[in-house]
């Protein structure tokens, strides 16, 4: 990758004093300003590594100890949105990598060109991951107790089918006397299994799990009526994406930031740390969606 260099005739980026009014007072010269920009912001990398790797551990211990749950859950994902949105980022990757040579190269119009690029990719993958929540929220596929699926039957790519809903919910309503007499009294497992988990574990799931009614042997295969805590996988869902959505809109910030400069013709051959350090950061981003897509859309 390019440095700044300084030339010899280096009138170029210099004040009346010889001054390069880029180059901070507390460095001696602009490749030592280069080289520290560069050690911070891979420091600053670093750091949000492992402030991602809290939520990744998170989901390995939830997905280890309650296979069935992630697997039956992730049905709900739409895969094809998905895919879509690891597309766009993909190429908002390669036009911010153009951005930043374009920036070493000192092509202002070009390095506006590919920052705008990069700027509609972000968007594209939000608005995406906006239809995608939208659907979560309408079908209560949500975290915690806000966990509700309205009793609707999903297909695999996460729609529900509102004629069949609207039916069950007509022959509940003639069934509501009937139900209500026979949920009144508690069963025998609810009294003796309420301090443990109702997640039902798989035949080589761990053990100490299994409700009484449900050992562990007899589980070939699990569906949705068996499952509970369902909300498990939602939760760590919204709380992957929405981490990382929340890194793609500060990078939407900093690429507009990078554009007005950009306009303003801050950037050259001989200074573009900025565009640089940025490219890092939504390279960065980008490689955590690689990531989160096949852990939470591609299981099983």
């Amino acid at each position: 990758m390019a440095t700044p260099e300084n030339n010899a005739d280096g009138a170029a980026g210099a004040d009346d004093h010889g001054h390069d009014p880029h180059l901070a007072h507390h460095f001696d010269t602009p490749q030592q300003q280069f080289a520290s920009g560069k050690l911070g912001m891979w420091l600053f990398l670093a750091q949000e590594v492992l402030f991602f790797s809290g939520v990744f551990v998170a989901y390995a211990v939830y997905r280890a100890n309650h296979p069935e749950v992630f697997v039956h859950a992730s049905q709900y994902l739409d895969k094809t949105l998905g895919g879509i949105n690891t597309v766009v980022l993909i190429t908002s990757s390669f036009s911010m990598a153009l951005a930043v040579r374009y920036a070493q190269l000192g092509q202002r119009k070009a390095l506006m060109w590919a920052l705008a690029v990069t700027i509609a990719c972000a968007f594209g993958f939000m608005g995406i991951k906006a239809i995608e929540y939208e659907a979560k929220w309408k079908h209560g596929l949500l975290w915690g107790q806000h966990y509700d699926p309205h009793h609707e039957e999903h297909g695999e790519d996460g729609h529900a089918d509102a004629h069949h809903a609207a039916g069950t919910h007509s022959e509940t309503e003639t069934e509501t006397e009937t139900e209500t007499e026979r949920m009144a009294a508690p069963t025998e497992t609810e009294t003796e299994t309420e301090d443990r988990s109702n997640i039902v574990p798989s035949a080589t799931g761990p053990a100490g799990l299994a409700r009484a009614d449900h050992p562990v042997e007899e589980v070939s295969h699990v569906g949705e009526g068996d499952l509970h805590n369902v909300q498990v996988f939602f939760g760590i869902y919204f709380a992957m994406t929405g981490l990382h959505g929340l890194h793609v809109v500060i990078g939407i910030g900093l690429m507009f930031w990078l554009l007005f400069r950009a306009r303003r013709g801050d950037f050259s051959s001989r200074y573009f740390i900025p565009v640089d350090a940025v490219g890092l950061y939504w390279h960065l981003v980008d490689l955590i969606w690689i990531f989160l897509f096949p852990l939470l859309y591609l299981i099983g």
